[in-house]
């Protein structure tokens, strides 16, 4: 962790040297970390940013995992409902069939973007920035990809869903006999690995990479 000395306020030097925090708008100097390292703000304590090792590797990994559990976690079954000698499977694409199906339409859409699109969007989005820094290649399509993807993370709810599935599992099990399945592992990894993910690939890193800037400085 940085000193907070080393951040101190300062309202006279060029813009490149400072930086305001996201939550109390305190101007600072722009800390020099190294490796693992972390630049807290001395007023309130929020994170401005840190410098973690092998980031874009790091980061590569974890969008092919969650782009490899993508497919499993939507569309294989999350449960099986047992009821009346009956047995049906529910999968993520499944409720937003059955909302349509239903002429709950609107809801159908926004269930679809949120828990499917949306996170899909943002996956290929992070794996198209950190290939155009890890191939040097397309740095300009990398900075706006990663613009469209920071606009839409509020949007992509898989959190949300998940919840919502918790729910239906507590409200069911006095109803029916309920089995788990595979699709619901794979539901919560993927949940797990883009919550990792976010933590991994450090915004202030990539913006740097991407402006062309030596992602290893302060190492």
């Amino acid at each position: 962790m940085s000193d907070p000395a080393d951040v101190r306020p300062l309202a006279n030097l060029p813009l490149d040297q400072l930086v305001a925090c996201h939550e109390c708008d305190l101007l600072m100097r722009k800390p020099v970390l190294s490796r693992d390292e972390k630049a807290q703000c001395p007023r309130c304590g929020y994170e401005l940013y840190a410098h973690r090792h092998n980031v874009v590797e790091r980061s590569l990994a974890l969008v092919l995992a969650a782009l490899l559990l993508y497919v499993p976690a939507n569309f294989l079954p999350i449960m099986q409902l047992h009821l009346l000698g009956q047995s049906a499977d529910d999968t993520v694409w499944s409720g937003v069939i059955g909302l349509y199906s239903t002429g709950m339409r609107g809801i159908a859409v926004v269930v679809f973007l949120c828990s499917m699109a949306i996170p899909l969007l943002k996956l290929l989005c992070q794996l198209a920035v950190l290939l155009s820094i890890r191939w040097n290649v397309g740095r300009n399509y990398g900075l706006l990809l990663y613009r469209i993807y920071h606009h839409l993370r509020d949007w992509g709810m898989l959190e949300v869903y998940f919840m919502g599935v918790l729910v239906a599992i507590v409200k069911l099990l006095d109803l029916a006999e309920l089995s788990l399945g595979l699709g619901l592992l794979c539901f919560i990894s993927l949940l797990l690995v883009q919550v990792w993910l976010e933590v991994v690939m450090s915004p202030h890193q990539i913006w740097v990479a991407l402006s062309g800037e030596d992602l290893h400085a302060g190492d």
